[in-house]
């Protein structure tokens, strides 16, 4: 029989999914820390050079006399004290701006950040955005490079790999003393994350039958939300940047017990003829059920999903190819602001943890949304709406900033919420839209180029939300919030030329997807889809395709 007619028998969503649906959930707590960990410790507290004259110089003023000093060495402006100039005097007591070579920080906020621990500042300030696109380039390798181990030795060996090398490099980085060997640990850490993100979450959603693939593909961005707020709350009780880097790594170490904890993908097992293993893990499972399953469960027809066709025929006519890359510049620019508004939270106004907790309350209210709303709206509608709410008040920014003065500060801040929510929703709601509008023969790789968009989208958020800040001026908080929010526009009304998928039958063959238009047929596909229950969201992918995006 099929493995989703064994999954009938074994049962939709039982005891024994449920324990391992939480268990690979678990992973995304961390996983959210260590992705977002850059938001503390590499922002950048206020900070000027230091007097050269004076050795235990502080940031704070310790007198009038300090005063004086600092107004006699340090170059002054309308924005304060210059950060990387000092003056020198020759011998006729003129005085030149030269760079300077040490600095004091601002130690309110932050005991220390690595910012403060390498002077990342000043001809270094790139190195911030480059530390953050380094760490998603790791990502898009892991992705390319672990899906293919995966595929080779298996995915419990793929997944005890990628913990072992996410806790070493996590805890590594706390311990890093220059920008090389950050940068370095970084990388390995979002190439550890995705791939133990991929291949656990896999693992854990195969078991789960059909029905409850849709709800289940989106509840594990709850889990990634409430890392989100455990990372606020450490950020907050912990100032050292090192200190916090272990604490959001350390726990890594719990998931090592994985190797004993989670089984072998059932389907990776049949894939390699080892069939006995795969009926141990599923007659263990219908046990925990109690459920009854027949005597022969496996034959060749088991994985057969039917016909396949290759990645290109998406492109061989105008409505597929513009169809296509449609969807795969949706994912580009879903995952690039997303990321992006996250990594720009430091550079709002306002207190950086409140800010930061703004955003994930906005998330989660988002999430919420999507699922009420998914069967109700539809696809199109949902992700078009949450699209252009998230661009608009990106955009609108610029109002606040060119038109008003300090006393309208907290409107770019909520505007930049209110983004948060709209980019949020559209990422929960674009892998599930996305992969409807593929046909069946190419879902799986179709989902995999477009995982791939989003990685790229990752490596391009951190130098725009970082350009701001090499930009400088009036429009310094406002710039990439007005990138973000034309590219969010851009996509969300160049999603309305995608047909809705809500209520319809889906495409199996390249030539279903050539007819799968918008409006055409909706009374005939609705009742082909009442009456053919294989034909709901999500049903017809492996589990390998159906992965959030999120890291």
């Amino acid at each position: 029989m099929k493995f989703d007619d064994i999954l009938e028998h074994l049962g939709d969503f039982g005891p024994y999914q449920k324990r391992l649906y939480l268990l690979v959930c678990l992973p995304s707590i961390l996983i959210a820390c260590q992705i977002l960990l850059p938001v503390f410790i590499l922002d950048i507290p206020a900070h000027r050079c230091a007097v050269p004259s004076l050795s235990n110089d502080t940031y704070a003023i310790q007198g009038s006399w300090h005063q004086d000093l600092i107004n006699q060495s340090i170059p002054s402006s309308k924005d304060g004290w210059s950060k990387c100039n000092v003056y020198s005097y020759n011998k006729d007591g003129n005085r030149t701006e030269v760079g300077c070579n040490k600095w004091v920080y601002d130690r309110s906020q932050y005991e220390s950040t690595f910012i403060t621990e390498v002077d990342m500042i000043c001809d270094k300030a790139f190195y911030r955005l480059l530390a953050n696109m380094i760490l998603f380039l790791g990502t898009l390798i892991g992705s390319l490079g672990l899906g293919l181990l995966s595929d080779i030795i298996g995915r419990k060996k793929t997944l005890f790999i990628s913990i072992v090398l996410w806790t070493g490099s996590g805890i590594g980085t706390a311990f890093s003393t220059d920008f090389i060997s950050f940068a370095t640990l970084r990388f390995f850490t979002g190439l550890a994350t995705i791939g133990v993100y991929m291949t656990s979450f896999v693992i854990g959603l195969e078991l789960v039958g059909p029905p409850k693939r849709t709800i289940a593909g989106m509840v594990i961005t709850f889990f990634w939300a409430i890392g989100l707020f455990i990372l606020t709350i450490c950020a907050y009780l912990i100032r050292n940047w090192k200190t916090l880097t272990l604490v959001t790594s350390v726990p890594s170490i719990f998931f090592l017990s994985y190797w004993w904890l989670i089984p072998e993908s059932t389907r990776w097992l049949l894939s390699k003829g080892r069939d006995k293993e795969a009926e141990e893990i599923i007659r263990k499972a219908a046990k925990v059920n109690n459920a009854e399953l027949p005597p022969n469960l496996f034959d060749k027809s088991t994985l057969d999903d039917g016909p396949k066709a290759k990645i290109w025929q998406l492109f061989t006519t105008p409505s597929l190819l513009f169809r296509t890359l449609i969807v795969f510049f949706n994912w580009i620019v879903v995952s690039m602001i997303y990321y992006g508004l996250g990594l720009n939270v430091s550079n709002l106004s306002g207190d950086s943890y409140l800010n930061f907790t703004i955003a994930n309350i906005a998330e989660t209210v988002s999430y919420v949304l999507c699922i009420l709303l998914l069967d109700r709206l539809g696809r199109k509608v949902l992700h078009c709406s949450a699209m252009l709410l998230g661009g608009i008040a990106c955009l609108a920014t610029m109002f606040p900033v060119l038109y008003g003065d300090e006393s309208h500060e907290w409107l770019t801040t909520t505007l930049a919420m209110i983004g948060k929510l709209g980019v949020s929703g559209a990422y929960a709601i674009i892998y599930v839209f996305a992969g409807e509008l593929f046909p069946t023969v190419l879902r799986n790789s179709a989902l995999g180029a477009s995982s791939t968009c989003a990685r790229v989208g990752g490596i391009m958020s951190p130098y725009i939300a970082d350009l701001g800040l090499l930009v400088g001026g009036d429009l310094k908080t406002a710039l990439p919030l007005i990138i973000f929010g034309s590219a969010s526009v851009a996509a969300g009304l160049l999603s309305l030329f995608l047909p809705e998928t809500l209520n319809r039958k889906l495409p199996d063959t390249i030539d279903d997807a050539k007819q799968f238009t918008s409006g055409k047929n909706s009374g005939r596909d609705y009742e082909l889809n009442k009456s053919n229950d294989n034909d709901k969201p999500l049903e017809k992918y492996t589990p390998a395709t159906i992965i959030d995006g999120k890291v």
